[in-house]
């Protein structure tokens, strides 16, 4: 059964993540679709319980990216998708597909920056936010945000993607810890 979710994750990641690259949208037919799936297969293989899990992992990984939503960061797309996620890899694993997603977005946001040659320009811009931030809590910066035509947007559904399958491909080499077991 774990492998079935895990797997579930990947592909719902993967092709969220070819939507992301191709148009900067993640379709809320995956997002939704990706949930309710999730959720059934943890119905029909796991009970109750796995549902609880799904449920858990779907609150804690949507709930994370919301408060990057929050503050212009990133887009609902992205948010909804980590809830499908999470949905599929449930509670014990949200932490290992957060922090590899959290890597694997960094090394794209480092790739862009050097690509488009905003390097400086991000690492100071990181510099006012986090001021801003310090200063006036939790609310979008006026000028340095996703909405902004200027701004280069970073797929993140790929970030998900290569993060999700990376915890896929070493979840066997875990000697055996996948969902808590």
């Amino acid at each position: 059964m774990e492998i079935l979710l895990m797997l579930g994750a990947v592909i719902c990641a993967i092709i969220g993540a070819a939507h992301d690259v191709r148009s900067n949208r993640i379709p809320n037919w995956l997002t939704y679709g990706g949930l309710a799936l999730a959720l059934a297969v943890r119905t029909a293989t796991g009970g109750w319980h796995s549902v609880g899990q799904g449920l858990a992992g779907a609150l804690i990984c949507g709930g994370i990216f919301f408060l990057f939503f929050l503050v212009r960061g990133m887009g609902a797309g992205d948010v909804k998708l980590m809830a499908a996620v999470g949905a599929w890899v449930g509670l014990h694993e949200t932490y290992r597909v957060l922090i590899a997603i959290a890597f694997a977005g960094g090394v794209l946001a480092l790739f862009y920056m050097v690509f488009y040659k905003r390097v400086g320009t991000t690492f100071g811009n990181l510099g006012r936010l986090l001021w801003f931030h310090l200063r006036s809590g939790v609310r979008p910066h006026p000028e340095i945000n996703i909405q902004r035509p200027e701004t280069i947007r970073v797929p993140y559904g790929l970030a998900i993607a290569l993060g999700t399958l990376y915890v896929l491909i070493t979840a066997s080499n875990t000697s055996g810890v996948i969902y808590g077991h």
